[in-house]
């Protein structure tokens, strides 16, 4: 058995691992070249500013160095990543009925028209390289809000806020991984909340990718106007393949003054996804933002979302639970710069691994020297469920004034025996007893969420814990 093989079959997920034969319309070849990336724009149809963004693109990716700081991502060539991927549905579709049968069933296997019933206000469902299905309820367009998929958005009435906004906050220059994306990207959601709107019910979109050595590149682009509440709901999951997969989404958010965006995500991906996300926010004066992260799955996880507090005021918290089990480097954390006077910032994470799983966090703080008056406060716990698992925290904090309020916290810690005992002299198994230990040390990540997706942590988490041995 090869050591990829290894890698991805070592814990049943059933539930997240179905799949179907792949039955894709149209793909271009494996590989990056100038003669794919036009392929793609051209099925796009983009507009020539953007053919000729993902022309400017390809040169930086190939210009830029691979990172050499993080895990290995030895593993993945781009020469054997397939770019493109279209389903056999030609359009998006509004009616759920319309969908084939074949993508249809994945998603009703994932709950999701379920969750649109009863407690979404919008869903939009990505399978391999296209959206296949987006709607929203009257209620909430009648507010103005705009939800729909990206590329419909560039083509249509809402191209020039998407040229104004795009790949602006997250340039291409900024790693090899950006400019991959700036050149392959297809799919994704585009939110605009106007002024003084306020979504109380979530929006979600869910990203599936079904097809064996494929990437998949989204964009979700959101802005929300002066005195806006918006939470959105990030879903992800994949099948396991003996080859390598890629995501390289991008996510960019734009909080005005005083809106409060709230961005939920829990990560499934299989294990043999090498997950390279890029997420950012811009918050204005008295805005905030609100992550709230769960990462389960990928071989490898680059991963970390960073606010941007540019306005007097602004205000970001990230809280985060990252589960490393066997064959998984999970590399996740969050940035925060400071760029205003009283601006502050709290970061809260929980990272677990078992049977030689490896979890960093890594931070990184910046506090610029015209943010006096600001507070910052990072702490994170990890917890240790073997003897052969890593966990390590890399913090890094760079304070530019004296003026600045900033504290930090680590703990590394194992399960009490003792506790193991105590549930299990109250009837319980010593594996479910570890994953209601496990699931209370989560806590404050699934309190965080609809429930729904609380359940569905929870559920992600008995999986992992299935034979764990303390």
């Amino acid at each position: 058995m090869s050591e990829e093989k290894t890698i991805i079959e070592d814990i049943s997920r059933e539930f997240y691992d179905f799949r179907f034969e792949e039955n894709a319309a149209y793909k271009v070849d494996s590989g990056l070249t100038e003669e794919i990336v036009r392929q793609i724009s051209e099925e796009k149809n983009d507009p020539a500013w953007m053919r000729d963004f993902r022309l400017r693109c390809l040169g930086i990716f190939h210009r830029t160095a691979m990172p050499d700081w993080g895990p290995s991502i030895e593993g993945l060539n781009m020469d054997n990543i397939v770019t493109y991927v279209r389903p056999n549905t030609r359009r998006m579709q509004q009616s759920w009925d319309d969908v084939p049968s074949d993508i249809k069933d994945t998603f009703e296997r994932l709950g999701i028209p379920q969750s649109e019933r009863e407690s979404l206000a919008g869903v939009g469902a990505q399978y391999d390289s296209e959206l296949v299905y987006h709607n929203v309820r009257e209620e909430v367009s009648r507010q103005g809000v705009i939800y729909t998929d990206i590329e419909s958005a560039l083509r249509g009435p809402y191209g020039d806020m998407i040229k104004d906004h795009f790949m602006k906050l997250v340039p291409p220059t900024d790693h090899k991984f950006a400019a991959l994306h700036g050149a392959v990207w297809s799919g994704g959601s585009f939110v605009y909340v106007p002024k003084g709107a306020s979504v109380e019910i979530p929006l979600q979109s869910y990203f599936r990718l079904n097809a064996p050595g494929a990437g998949q590149f989204e964009h979700t682009l959101i802005i929300v106007e002066e005195g806006a509440y918006l939470h959105f709901i990030e879903g992800c999951s994949a099948p396991k393949y003996n080859v390598a997969n890629l995501h390289a989404g991008c996510v960019e958010l734009f909080v005005g003054k005083n809106a409060t965006l709230r961005y939920s995500t829990i990560e499934n991906w299989s294990k043999n996804m090498y997950n390279l996300n890029t997420k950012r926010a811009r918050v204005e004066e008295g805005g905030k933002i609100e992550w709230v992260s769960g990462s389960f799955g990928s071989h490898v996880s680059y991963l970390y979302p960073m606010s941007i507090l540019c306005g007097a005021g602004a205000r970001s918290e990230f809280t985060g639970v990252t589960f490393a089990g066997n064959g998984q480097n999970l590399d996740t954390g969050c940035k925060v710069v400071h760029q205003a006077p009283d601006t502050s910032s709290y970061v809260n994470t929980r990272s677990i691994s078992k049977s030689g799983g490896i979890s960093t966090f890594r931070s990184a703080l910046v506090i610029d020297q015209k943010a006096a008056g600001s507070k910052a406060s990072v702490s994170c716990q990890s917890l240790m469920l073997d003897d052969i698992s890593r966990s390590d925290t890399i913090p890094a904090m760079d304070i530019r004034t004296a003026k600045a309020d900033v504290g930090h916290e680590a703990k590394i810690g194992r399960i009490s025996d003792d506790a193991v005992f105590y549930l299990m002299s109250r009837g319980l198994s010593e594996d479910d007893a570890r994953a209601l230990i496990v699931s209370g040390f989560a806590e404050n990540v699934s309190k965080e969420l609809p429930l729904e997706y609380a359940v569905e942590m929870n559920n992600l988490i008995r999986i992992e814990m299935k034979g764990a041995i303390g």
